[in-house]
């Protein structure tokens, strides 16, 4: 979540691998728990999501403005879900959804800017990353019209639980 909302990026040391207790200054990192598939997934997971936040712009250009972050539902109390824009410059769009509950949502419909084609670019609850691969998978995700949630369009999606699913418009060819 942190890595897709707005504002500077923090890791504490050891976070980048899932170190199992709190940084001592006078110790050292307990690497040894990268032998363990959770370890390494986490530490895929981080170095995947550094790598989103160098390639799309949205998450980085206007990350001190308000035109960089929009709320597309922050209301969903009773699901826990919650869902944003991250904007840049003219077609650098990405949608942000966060299931926050250890259940599945499937056909979770969210508002979505405009129609057309959209692509899962990351899901935290990938099997690579030690997850239950629950998702919707690497093919486009169609825009469906009529407004939702004030927006033009909508998507239906499957949120994997606890996790987050970020989403970029495919261009138009």
């Amino acid at each position: 979540y942190q890595f897709t909302h707005p504002g500077k990026k923090l890791l504490f040391m050891g976070d980048e691998f899932g170190q199992g207790k709190e940084w001592d200054s006078t110790g050292i990192l307990d690497w040894y728990v990268l032998e363990y598939p959770l370890h390494q997934g986490m530490q895929r997971l981080v170095r995947d999501l550094n790598r989103l936040y160098r390639s799309e712009p949205a998450l980085y250009r206007y990350e001190f403005e308000w035109r960089g972050f929009e709320w597309i539902d922050c209301n969903d109390a009773q699901q826990s879900v919650i869902s944003f824009l991250r904007s840049g410059n003219e077609g650098e769009q990405l949608l942000v959804v966060i299931n926050l509950t250890p259940v599945p949502r499937y056909d979770y419909r969210i508002g979505a800017p405009h129609g057309g084609s959209y692509r899962e670019v990351l899901n935290t609850d990938a099997e690579i990353y030690g997850g239950s691969n629950v998702g919707n998978g690497s093919g486009p995700i169609e825009a469906q019209d009529g407004p939702w949630m004030g927006r033009s369009h909508s998507l239906s999606l499957t949120l994997p639980p606890l996790s987050a699913v970020v989403l970029a418009p495919v261009p138009a060819v």
